[in-house]
């Protein structure tokens, strides 16, 4: 039996023993009374509302926002030959979309980060959603005279995103700890994967559905506002640290102390910059290799370049199916072969990383040397490519969460995010554009030449990915100091530690507000 703080009696209790309050705290049972009576619907629904708001749920609720965050980003990419032909922009001209867009992300990404460690993190988070979701759904109005303002529409879009990347991991990271908070954090990076995927497909099957491209845009701000709804009711706002096992974190410090101790941190400063390797590779790949596709099958005489106002999405749809399931697979693997390695040595996180992303490298040069002859066989580098380079993601926001303490969080994942994104897709996308254009110029009316020039630009992401695995090998070095640093400065209270081991425990007992 539960029993309310007015003295009302709850349907459906767990235990006989146990007492809930509206605000999370625990009390000893209490015997059933003839005093108590039913509870007003009001209550009831409070009730439940409350028990819905577990570690678990909320997880799973910030998981889903994650995939719209990162479908919404590339619907765009999922039909960007029909983007070029209704706007007549050349290779640099759509690659502009996307680096504005993370260009207005990164910028805006310290910026959440500072108050993410300082207000409401789901408040911010469904604002964010709000945002983002009106935008891009006006932005499907856009007329082909104002390419502009359709360019000034996805730089809006990724201010919206980048209060949620920034902020959601930290939500996460004080929910969880340990291996739960890897598994968890494993289960919120998938989404990057599956929400591009399912970006391309969805782009692309609205697109054929509605017969204009422009329907595209219209689904994913439909889902968005639902996201947003479920974070403000059922995700809590837990205390920063508090599934940490540490009770004693030192006073807050100013953001520019924060920036200071985390240029100090190597491991976290090589990590952020083996980031960016990922980010130029996977933004340049998510804009072109469809394209770069496509390009190729009319070299081999298997289709035709595309003259129609609704152009193929085959392509589209195949790498996005690919992008899905490598996701899963590169998430998934990554997590286990960690936890597994962490058996024989404690540098596990960043040796996985630097391993996948060298194995990564060799796949993705080979797809620009059998593209030419077999799209099968490109599809297949493709596959084995994008599962070692997803390995990391889920890894490296964990090694974030070891040798950064819970009050900088925030601001580590919103500075981790933009100098990513600087140094990374910011501009990879407009300049593998750029070099394209500039090797067609002598040879613009070729099909084979606009095959072999995107091809030639694409190649400098495996260079990219080799240099970002050299930068997980020097996080292995720092990262046990770094880690041992984090740690000696929340110190632990020895008679609290055994009532912290179960983090989920941990969360339970302490008091979570409705709002």
């Amino acid at each position: 039996m539960c029993v309310e703080s007015d003295g009302c009696e709850i349907e459906g209790c767990s235990s006989s023993d146990e007492v809930r309050t509206l605000s999370g705290s625990m009390s000893p049972g209490l015997k059933s009374s003839p005093d108590l009576h039913p509870c007003k619907p009001g209550q009831k629904f409070r009730a439940a509302l409350l028990r819905c708001r577990s570690p678990a749920a909320a997880a799973g609720i910030l998981s889903f926002g994650n995939v719209l965050n990162y479908m919404d980003r590339y619907t765009v990419a999922g039909v960007v030959q029909d983007i070029q032909r209704h706007y007549e922009q050349t290779d640099s001209g759509v690659g502009l979309l996307q680096t504005v867009f993370i260009c207005s992300f990164m910028v805006a990404a310290p910026i959440f980060g500072y108050l993410g460690d300082r207000f409401n993190r789901k408040v911010i988070l469904s604002c964010g959603i709000f945002f983002w979701s009106i935008v891009t759904l006006s932005s499907s109005f856009i007329s082909k005279e104002y390419y502009w303002l359709f360019v000034l529409s996805r730089g809006l879009v990724g201010i919206g995103e980048s209060s949620y990347s920034s902020i959601s991991p930290t939500i996460i990271g004080d929910l969880f700890t340990n291996n739960s908070r890897t598994m968890m954090l494993s289960v919120f990076y998938l989404a990057i994967p599956l929400g591009s995927g399912l970006g391309y497909i969805l782009g692309s099957s609205a697109k054929v559905a509605a017969g204009d491209w422009h329907w595209a845009l219209r689904v994913s701000p439909v889902l968005g506002i639902t996201a947003g709804t479920l974070i403000l009711v059922f995700v809590p706002e837990p205390k920063r640290g508090s599934a940490d096992q540490m009770v004693r974190i030192k006073t807050r410090t100013s953001w520019c102390c924060d920036m200071k101790a985390l240029a100090k941190n190597r491991s976290y400063v090589f990590s952020s910059l083996a980031s960016a390797a990922v980010s130029f590779a996977t933004g340049a790949f998510g804009m072109w290799i469809p394209l770069y596709l496509v390009r190729a099958q009319v070299v081999q005489k298997t289709a035709e370049a595309c003259t129609k106002e609704v152009c193929s999405s085959t392509d589209s749809l195949i790498f996005g199916a690919i992008t899905c399931v490598t996701g899963l697979l590169g998430v998934v693997i990554g997590a286990a072969t960690t936890r597994l390695c962490r058996q024989r040595t404690e540098r596990a996180d960043p040796l996985v990383c630097a391993v996948s992303m060298l194995g990564s490298a060799i796949f993705i040069c080979l797809i620009f040397v059998v593209a030419k002859k077999s799209i099968v066989g490109a599809y297949v580098c493709i596959f084995i490519g994008e599962t070692l380079l997803f390995l990391n993601w889920a890894i490296t926001a964990d090694i974030l969460m070891f040798v950064v303490i819970p009050t900088r969080r925030a601001t580590a994942v919103a500075f981790q995010s933009f100098t990513s994104h600087l140094l990374g897709d910011a501009g990879s996308p407009y300049l593998i554009g750029l070099i394209s254009d500039a090797l067609q110029q002598s040879y613009a009316k070729s099909a084979l030449w606009r095959f072999l020039s995107l091809g030639y630009a694409l190649m400098l992401c495996p260079f990219i990915i080799v240099l970002g695995g050299m930068f997980f090998l020097a996080t292995a070095l720092f990262f046990l100091d770094d880690r041992e640093k984090a740690e000696k400065h929340c110190p632990v209270m020895p008679t609290m530690v055994p009532a912290l081991q179960d983090s989920e425990r941990a969360f339970s007992q302490q008091k979570v507000p409705v709002s």
